[in-house]
C-alpha cells in the first residue's frame, strides 16, 4: 500500500479500509467457573512488529495492534522530531506482510541518527528512558491553549471513550485514547501499546490538516510522565484519564502549562495542575492556602 501524503480525504480513508486487519483473534483456551474447568473460545488481542524505515535508514520497531499504521508511523516519527511538518514527507509505503513502514523525506535525516539507530520499542513501556530523554526537551512543547471545559463535558467525554472501546471490552487488553475538541470532533484509537494509541491519533490529525493546540487527549491508562510528555510532543493542552497521575507527571504537567485531570467518574475528577482550565473552577481565599 502506497500513497503520498497530498491525498484527497477520500484517499485516506480508502487507505485505511485496505490497511485493516484482524485486532483480535479466537483462541482455545481452558476456563475455570464455578468450580468447573472446561474447553471454552476466547478473543485475544493480536500484535505486531512494524519496522520503521527512514530514506532507507532503520529508526525503530514498534511492537503494536495490526491497524492504522500509517497514522502510527507518522504520528510517532512526528512526536520524535523526525519531521516538523507535513511537506518534510515524500511519500510512505506500508508493507503489512512484511511488517514494514518506509518512509521518504524531502531531505536527508539529521542528529537522530547519530544515536543507535535500532531500537526496540515494548509495547508496554514506550521507550527507555536513556533514548526518551535526548529528544523530549527539543520537542515537548508547553501549550499555548485557551480551550476550556465545563465539569459536564470532562465527565461526558471520558464516556464517549469507555462507549467507543468496544474491542477493550471484549479482550481486555487494549488501551484506549481519544483526541476531541470538546464538542463535535472526538476521535478515536486503540492499540496495545499506550504510546501507540496516542502516536495514531496524532498521525490521524497530521493526515487530515487538523489543528491540535485546541483539541484534548482522553486516555484510558495512568498519565505517567512518559505520557505527559507524549501530549506536549503532540501539542495539546488538556489530557483526561479515568485513572491517576504520577507525581512526576503532575509537576511536567504544571512546567508545561497542561491541565492534567484524572480520576474521572460518573459525577467526580481530580484536577491536578492548571484548573483554570475549568470553568466552574474559583481560586482558593488566601485563609484556605
Amino acid at each position: 500500500i502506497a500513497s503520498c501524503l497530498v491525498g484527497s480525504e477520500m484517499c485516506i480513508r480508502d487507505r485505511g479500509k485496505k490497511m485493516k486487519k484482524d485486532v483480535t483473534q479466537k483462541q482455545t483456551i481452558i476456563k475455570f467457573e464455578n468450580g468447573h474447568l472446561y474447553t471454552a473460545s476466547d478473543s485475544c488481542v493480536t500484535e505486531m512488529p512494524l519496522t520503521i524505515k527512514v530514506n532507507d535508514i532503520e529508526f525503530a520497531t514498534i511492537i503494536c495492534s495490526p491497524n492504522h499504521l500509517e497514522e502510527l508511523t507518522l504520528g510517532f516519527l512526528a512526536s520524535e522530531g523526525i519531521f516538523l511538518k507535513r511537506n518534510d514527507l515524500q511519500s510512505i509505503h506500508i508493507d503489512e506482510s512484511k511488517g514494514f513502514a518506509h518512509v521518504k523525506l524531502t531531505q536527508s535525516v539529521g542528529q537522530q541518527f547519530e544515536h543507535p539507530t535500532k531500537r526496540v520499542l515494548a509495547s508496554c513501556c514506550g521507550k527507555s528512558r536513556a533514548f526518551y530523554f535526548q529528544n523530549d526537551a527539543a520537542i515537548a512543547k508547553t501549550s499555548m491553549t485557551n480551550i476550556q471545559l465545563q465539569p459536564k463535558q470532562v465527565i461526558n467525554l471520558m464516556t464517549q471513550l469507555q462507549d467507543a472501546s468496544i474491542i477493550f471490552k471484549q479482550t481486555g487488553g487494549l488501551h484506549n485514547a481519544a483526541i476531541s475538541d470538546g464538542k463535535d470532533f472526538f476521535e478515536h484509537r486503540h492499540d496495545i501499546g499506550r504510546h501507540n494509541a496516542l502516536d495514531k491519533l496524532y498521525g490521524y490529525c497530521i493526515q487530515r490538516h487538523i489543528s491540535v493546540r485546541d483539541k484534548i487527549l482522553i486516555f484510558s491508562g495512568r498519565i505517567s510522565s512518559e505520557i505527559l510528555i507524549k501530549a506536549a510532543k503532540i501539542g495539546v493542552g488538556i489530557i483526561l484519564s479515568k485513572s491517576a497521575p504520577t507525581s512526576l507527571a503532575i509537576q511536567l504537567a504544571r512546567d508545561l502549562n497542561i491541565t492534567a485531570i484524572g480520576f474521572i467518574r460518573e459525577n467526580h475528577f481530580n484536577i491536578y495542575s492548571h484548573p483554570e482550565s475549568c470553568l466552574l473552577y474559583t481560586s482558593p481565599s488566601p485563609r484556605d492556602k
